[in-house]
């Protein structure tokens, strides 16, 4: 690396640090305080079909319901584009479907009521636990894959960073209070996965320079490592997040919450390899005699790779 530029990113590992904490420390009061805005898929509620004549705007359905007086809910078309379904997160009742169709039908178009009934939540309590617990679980088994694969302390830093990652991206919805339902659970599923990639990537080649390099300091070395892996980082960040953009300005409102969350956690989680899982490293007190291959009996350590 000697004529090559390396980039001091440990100079600011501290405010990053602080940063990190901040926005974790805003995330669990907003998810404890205000909570998610969750969707049908967690709280169940009511489902309205209806029959349009002609193919109606979705847009406008909304508008009619909001000065309805309705809130929190979805619609969307059902098959053919005469169709809609209406889905609210309220308790059903003989008269709502009435209701809602002399709503719709303030505009001035013609509406047939197709069917009115109680939808249940498709997380229930039950699964929502045992999902927490698998997500736990989870994290214990890649701390034991890092832990071999690497070393102990890359195992504190990688799961870390995922924590940092999942609380942060939650957090998120949970200030804006955007509507938190099932797609938007996969994409923080999806986030994790993304993550744990990118920070093995950068330990991968920490690993590797804490072999080779013999002066430097840890410091140093880890600000080499990222130097190495940054054009890697930035073109896979930069390639998901066009895709994810055009999700999210093309693919209407069944995709919103998903990409507004994978585009949020792709930042995060880009962010975290470099500075929330390096910089435990340096905290922890990496060093080279961590990663130092074992010297088999007769060999010579200078014919160490």
């Amino acid at each position: 690396m000697a004529d090559e530029k390396v980039y001091n990113f440990m100079g600011f590992s501290k405010a990053a640090v602080g940063l990190s904490l901040v926005l974790i420390l805003i995330s669990v009061v907003a998810i404890a305080y205000r909570g998610l805005s969750l969707g049908l898929d967690f709280t169940g509620g009511t489902l309205i079909e209806v029959e349009y004549e002609q193919a109606p705007a979705v847009p406008d359905i909304k508008q009619l319901l909001e000065e309805g007086g309705y809130q929190n809910f979805v619609v969307q078309k059902f098959g053919a584009d005469t169709s809609i379904l209406v889905r609210l997160q309220q308790g059903f009742s003989d008269e709502i479907g009435g209701e809602v169709l002399s709503a719709l039908r303030s505009s001035g178009q013609s509406v047939e009521l197709v069917r009115s009934e109680f939808v249940g939540a498709q997380v229930g309590e039950e699964l929502r636990e045992q999902g927490g617990l698998g997500l736990l679980l989870a994290l214990g088994m890649i701390m034991i894959y890092i832990s071999f694969r690497f070393q102990f302390k890359f195992s504190i830093g990688a799961v870390a960073a995922l924590v940092h990652d999942v609380i942060i991206t939650v957090g998120c919805f949970a200030v804006l209070q955007w509507d938190f339902d099932l797609n938007v659970l996969a994409a923080v599923l999806a986030v994790i996965g993304y993550s744990l990639n990118d920070t093995i990537v950068v330990s991968d080649r920490i690993r590797e320079n804490f072999r080779k390099v013999r002066k430097e300091t840890p410091t140093e070395i880890i600000n080499i490592s990222l130097t190495q892996t940054l054009s890697r980082t930035i073109v896979t960040g930069l390639t998901t997040l066009l895709v994810l953009v055009a999700l999210y300005i093309l693919g209407g409102e069944a995709l919103e919450g998903f990409s507004k969350a994978l585009i949020i956690g792709i930042v995060v989680g880009t962010y975290s390899s470099v500075y929330v899982a390096s910089s435990s490293l340096l905290m922890m007190g990496i060093s080279k005699e961590d990663l130092m291959i074992p010297v088999k009996e007769g060999e010579e350590l200078d014919e160490i790779p």
